[in-house]
């Protein structure tokens, strides 16, 4: 489990092809830390470490989450947002998140309003219940607040903090985001679709 709370952003040093999976070299401030078979939220998406040193780690990614993630169309070069996972006892500063991305969404527009930015981003009709105004969502494992809710899609406000220490910074018109709705929103709207189907 995360909270969305971005600790340092890694580079894609190399990607290797393993059959259906893919192997991804990263560097960061954090790989020095990381263990094996430790659990570590990559832009969200949460992958185990396969190895590590001082100043790479590696991880794998199956065909599954390629197809569902943004990894899909990664680069070696990119730059991705790291979260190491929480205890019992840590702080929640952002949300619950899991780690387990929906699906991925499109930026449709960037405002820079001098001093902040808001990013607005395409909202696929079957996710649409999950998304509500002033609500949590996550967006490349940063935890965000929805700040405007339109029919296809949504806008979120990035502070400067946010836009210098994470990768929202690299992010413009076209780039692919993964998105992780919130935890709470899925629960409900999964037992109202049961409460429909036995009436």
């Amino acid at each position: 489990m995360f909270s969305g709370i971005i600790k340092c952003v890694g580079k894609i040093e190399s990607i290797t092809d393993k059959g259906s999976t893919k192997i991804f070299t990263i560097s960061s401030p954090v790989s020095d830390s990381l263990k094996i078979d430790q659990s570590v939220a990559h832009d969200g998406v949460c992958l185990t470490i396969i190895r590590a040193n001082n100043t790479t780690h590696d991880v794998e990614i199956v065909n599954e989450t390629l197809s569902k993630s943004a990894f899909g169309s990664a680069a070696v070069g990119d730059y991705i947002n790291l979260e190491k996972s929480i205890s019992a006892y840590t702080l929640l500063d952002g949300h619950l998140v899991q780690g387990h991305v929906d699906t991925t969404v499109k930026c449709v527009s960037v405002d820079d309003l001098k001093g902040s930015w808001k990013m607005y981003f395409n909202l696929p009709a079957d996710y649409a219940g999950l998304v509500i105004p002033q609500g949590s969502i996550c967006i490349n494992g940063i935890s965000l607040t929805v700040c405007d809710l339109n029919e296809d899609s949504f806008a979120v406000a990035i502070i400067p903090y946010t836009y210098e220490n994470t990768n929202m910074k690299n992010v413009t018109v076209g780039s692919i985001v993964n998105v992780e709705f919130d935890l709470i929103g899925k629960y409900i709207v999964r037992q109202f679709e049961l409460r429909n189907l036995m009436e």
